[in-house]
């Protein structure tokens, strides 16, 4: 491997510690996840090994065998088994849960006789030894003829030895080992043959492995064509073969165990995990258990973030006033004064509550039990059309829809894929939350019930779960719609429950915050860039003309100046190009409550739904020059429609919150949903039945309620 940048492959079954030495070795803290799926794509990092060498470490797919049933796990066997894949590893780390050796040793003995140099990692060594499961290392290496190391990555033991036997592999290109992992068995004898004539370098398991699937890999045509030429004559029976060498590899494992592991009697020792997964899944405490843990997250998002939102509003307000008073009257200060500041603020004054619904979850995910919730949520999901997969992508769509969508790849079923996709951006993402933030904080009196009850954060909690019930609502129609028919089964491992590592938590809250800021802090910029100018400027004749109407008013003997000043620059925004844009729409939204200024909004939005704060910002920024000292909820507040009545009121709030709970306000999910299926038609679909359904539950809060 010479002295270039190694790739070094890490590998594992789901829940294996895999991603947690990832992020050890890295130092790049990846979003660690209990349960199946969360690793959809490689994630790749670099990493010294020696003080002179270092190596690029993907964290590939979990998976069970090299077998694939899943999308994903299909992304891991694709780089394993195509040597001109850009990342294939040189070197391979199987990590291995010590705890449940025998399971994790199948996939294990597969990536060995792929005969790439391997070392094999084994987690949750305190976890064995508390079930009375005692591993001798040693012998476990002689049997299975590569580098065996017993590794920590939550206390960063035994990283220093897995480096130095990294370093040695990468000194040293050969062969991981000689002997296959079941000796004299070959699977399917006379097609490996075949093929090893036409490709010698290949070792016999990766050979039988091309006879089996090189249709679906993405090895090159030439390979394909050299593979198929080999195999053409001679019969392979892939059901038989892998049947036969399953249960091989189990039969030489089962040895391996007897001679290598020490364990209890099961009946001798109940885990604490097993006593808490007894209250936590119970079939009626456990609903009513995770119904009061979202309860508690959606009161602490409110509760926990209200001040540092309040201070940065103010501080924003005073820096707005500071400049208005010191800067000359110009376009360009109006630019900064009303473009940038009102535009940062509509990014800033909202990464208090990302950071903390973020570190919630996170806290959540870091303790095990949100595997648990896909567990209680099963039985549901099944009256839906679903399955319990379907919730940890439901439940991530809270967070964000694009990932969400992604880790639909771990649902093998093609239907209820396919469905968890289509309502997954029902679940109110964190974009949302700006949106119903400050929509909340302006028609929601800060009551409290009981005296510790916020009503905002009922109504926020409301609006979640209004996206949920609606979710699988569509699903249970939507099932009788989508025409495949293929068997549904939920398996599920549930890990072990531990404390949470608030240095993870600390850093998944400081990463989501500066996504949120960079990322979507970007559009909001540029879109409350661009809406500044058309904001500001307008049809040359229709400008002047509002221009000359005010100046001969306040030419008049008893003219109020002041106030004139503010209706100039109200009709001017009404008369800009922002203006125009949103009076076009707004016959079509006027039943719904809304004046045009959130016609703009709802445009502006689509490019990413948190947008509308910075529309809003710069929209009353522009239109209301004398009240740069004002927050942008006051301005809200006191924003009035032509008769007099306020524009947001219960009735129009409420329809607001509603629409952006069900709209499709995002290109990028429609972007990932194309990607996704391979077709247009059901992000169409997407959009169409979402929109439709925003605006008719809109209208029907609005009608009833105003």
């Amino acid at each position: 491997m010479g002295g270039k940048n190694i790739h070094i492959g890490l590998v594992g079954n789901p829940n294996s510690g895999k991603s947690s030495l990832f992020n050890c070795l890295t130092g790049l803290n990846q979003k660690v996840g209990n349960f199946p799926g969360v690793t959809v794509e490689m994630k790749i990092g670099e990493a010294k090994i020696d003080e002179t060498r270092w190596a690029e470490f993907l964290d590939l797919p979990g998976t069970y065998s090299l077998y694939p049933r899943r999308a994903d796990e299909l992304v891991t066997y694709d780089v394993l088994m195509n040597d001109k894949h850009p990342e294939h590893p040189d070197i391979l780390v199987v990590i291995a849960d010590a705890a449940n050796l025998k399971r994790n040793l199948l996939f294990a003995s597969q990536i060995i006789d792929l005969k790439i140099p391997t070392v094999v990692v084994l987690t949750m060594m305190d976890l064995a030894r508390k079930k009375g499961v005692e591993i001798d290392v040693a012998g476990l290496e002689r049997e299975l003829g590569v580098p065996v190391v017993p590794v920590n990555p939550r206390k960063n033991k035994g990283v220093q030895q897995l480096k130095k036997i990294l370093t040695q592999l990468a000194n040293t290109p050969a062969q991981s080992t000689i002997r296959n992992f079941v000796p004299g068995a070959f699977w399917g004898k006379g097609t490996v043959q075949a093929i090893k004539e036409k490709l010698p370098q290949l070792s016999d398991y990766r050979a039988l492995h091309l006879a089996m699937n090189y249709k679906e890999l993405n090895i090159g045509k030439e390979i394909k064509q050299v593979v198929d030429d080999a195999i053409k004559n001679i019969p392979l029976n892939k059901t038989v073969s892998q049947a036969e060498e399953i249960i091989d590899r189990y039969a030489r494992i089962r040895i391996i165990m007897q001679q290598t592991v020490s364990e209890p009697d099961p009946l001798q020792k109940t885990l604490f995990t097993d006593k808490l997964d007894n209250i936590l899944l119970h079939r009626h405490w456990g609903y009513l258990i995770l119904l009061t843990v979202l309860f508690l997250l959606f009161q602490s998002v409110f509760w926990l973030a209200q001040h540092p939102m309040g201070w940065i509003e103010t501080g924003f307000a005073k820096i707005s006033s500071e400049l208005s008073s010191s800067l000359p009257v110009t376009w360009w200060s109006d630019l900064i004064i009303n473009g940038v500041v009102a535009g940062l603020s509509g990014i800033l004054v909202f990464v208090p509550q990302i950071m903390i619904l973020f570190g919630l979850v996170t806290l959540i995910e870091d303790t095990g039990y949100m595997a648990r919730i896909s567990f209680l949520g099963d039985r549901l999901m099944r009256t839906v059309g679903l399955n319990g997969k379907s919730v940890m992508p439901m439940i991530s769509g809270f967070a964000c829809a694009v990932p969400a969508i992604m880790s639909a790849r771990s649902i093998e079923n093609k239907k209820e894929r396919l469905l968890t996709i289509l309502i997954t951006p029902l679940m109110s993402c964190s974009a949302r939350l700006p949106v119903f933030t400050i929509l909340i904080a302006l028609v929601i009196p800060n009551n409290y019930l009981l005296g510790f009850l916020s009503v905002q954060g009922l109504v926020m909690m409301g609006l979640y779960l209004s996206g949920l019930v609606m979710a699988l609502i569509v699903s249970s129609i939507a099932r009788w719609f989508i025409k495949i028919k293929e068997k549904s089964f939920f398996i599920l491992e549930l890990p072990t429950y531990r404390s949470p590592r608030w240095g993870n938590i600390l850093q998944t809250m400081i990463n989501k915050a500066k996504i949120f800021v960079f990322n979507a802090g970007k559009i909001i910029m540029i879109i409350s860039l661009i809406l500044w100018g058309l904001s500001s400027f307008g049809p040359g004749h229709r400008m002047k003309d509002v221009a000359q109407h005010y100046e001969r008013l306040k030419q008049e003997s008893n003219a109020n100046v002041k106030q004139l000043d503010k209706e100039f620059h109200a009709a001017k925004l009404e008369n800009s190009y922002a203006g125009i844009l949103g009076k076009s729409i707004e016959p079509v939204i006027i039943p719904l409550g809304y004046d045009w200024k959130i016609g703009i909004a709802l445009i502006t939005s689509f490019a990413a739904r948190e947008v509308f704060v910075g529309t809003m910002a710069t929209l009353y920024s522009v239109g209301e020059q004398d009240d740069n000292s004002l927050r942008l909820r006051d301005k809200m507040k006191a924003a009035i429609r032509s008769d007099g009545t306020p524009v947001y009121n219960l009735a129009s709030g409420l329809s607001l919150m509603i629409f952006y709970v069900f709209a499709m306000q995002c290109m990028s999910t429609l972007a990932v949903v194309y990607r996704e299926t391979k077709s247009w038609k059901w992000p169409i679909i997407q959009l169409l039945y979402m929109t439709g359904l925003a605006y008719i539950m809109s209208l029907l809060v609005y009608q009833l309620i105003k």
